[in-house]
């Protein structure tokens, strides 16, 4: 097996979340990649999720979807992940391709913010991508993880391209502040109000992983009907509840950010910076990571896979909602479906 499941893995999935899923499920934010291809300059600084896994196979993916999900149909939404060489970045790519076709899963393209628009529209429509995934670290700027804007990584005439395409982007923002940060919430009203036809996913909830990070943003946004939100990698109920209720579950969708999600991890807020509590002696050193803290190995008996723990803080915000049966199959089925028809009918007609 390619993780650990334990016997609470197993009760917290037959008792509290197989029944609230749907039978079907679409995984709207997955990387695939092999550690071989993939290039990151020395001295880059480790964050936290690159102790999950070194890297994450087609195959390990499909085994994954079995062990956490034994009775579900699952699909996903495929792209590589970060590399900061152009020719490890166009063998990640070319592997997402491969990969794509031979399990049947839609995969997005993972661009570069230098590259030239008639260069990627090539890679794009080559390849058979639904659009584009990039990263904040590719940006052009000391410290980008601090300073990028979205366009910094997605520039505007690529953003024209993909918008004139009808094509998917999937966003991971910068900055500090998140999703409340004013930069950030200027750049989205700016896309959604100049690229109609743009499928634009803001991943993560905008980075809202504590109650603290949402500030004004969904109330800043609430006329920008074309934004997407996947919930990936997030476990805070209260955000989950408060984007639901603002955008509605057709614009809410299922994302895993696999392969981290196999951390077997509990998440705190701790005057507003996150904290993912974890088993001793599993994900690298202590102190390594500022979001990270070993519990003890009596207190790590209880902790389950991060995946459950999003899907656990989904269905309490679903509760209190009252969601409807058919709102919580949009979130994690239908909503992906359509929206992959509808992508692949706007760049190849079918």
């Amino acid at each position: 097996m390619l993780f650990e499941k334990t016997a609470l893995d197993k009760k917290i999935y037959e008792e509290q979340i197989s029944e609230f899923l749907p039978k079907k499920l679409f995984d709207i934010h997955v990387h695939v990649w092999k550690d071989e291809y993939r290039y990151i300059p020395a001295g880059t600084p480790k964050r936290w999720p690159s102790f999950v896994a070194k890297d994450s196979s087609i195959e390990d993916l499909q085994e994954t979807y079995k062990i956490f999900f034994p009775d579900k149909d699952v699909k996903a939404l495929i792209f590589a992940t970060t590399s900061h060489d152009k020719n490890s970045l166009a063998q990640m790519n070319k592997y997402v391709e491969e990969s794509a076709k031979k399990v049947d899963f839609p995969a997005l393209y993972f661009s570069h913010p230098k590259q030239d628009v008639k260069e990627l529209e090539s890679e794009i429509l080559k390849g058979g991508f639904l659009g584009v995934k990039s990263y904040l670290s590719l940006a052009d700027k000391p410290n980008p993880g601090k300073n990028a804007r979205i366009f910094d990584f997605f520039p505007r005439e690529q953003l024209k391209l993909l918008d004139d395409m009808g094509a998917i982007v999937m966003c991971h923002i910068s900055k500090d502040l998140r999703f409340r940060d004013p930069e950030n919430l200027a750049d989205l009203k700016e896309i959604s109000q100049n690229y109609k036809n743009l499928k634009f996913i803001v991943a993560h909830i905008g980075r809202a992983y504590v109650k603290s990070d949402l500030g004004n943003a969904l109330e800043y946004l609430q006329d920008c009907d074309n934004l997407l939100y996947d919930f990936c990698a997030n476990t805070s109920d209260y955000v989950m509840e408060k984007a639901l209720a603002s955008v509605g579950s057709k614009r809410m969708f299922f994302g895993s950010d696999l392969p981290i999600l196999r951390m077997r991890t509990r998440r705190i807020d701790e005057n507003g910076f996150y904290i993912n509590l974890v088993p001793p002696k599993i994900y690298g050193e202590p102190g390594q990571d500022p979001h990270m803290r070993e519990v003890s190995e009596e207190e790590a008996k209880n902790l389950t896979y991060f995946m459950y723990e999003e899907i656990l803080a989904m269905k309490r915000a679903t509760e209190r909602l009252n969601s409807s049966r058919e709102e919580i199959e949009n979130m994690f089925y239908n909503n992906a479906d359509n929206l992959i028809k509808q992508v692949r009918k706007n760049i190849y007609g079918k």
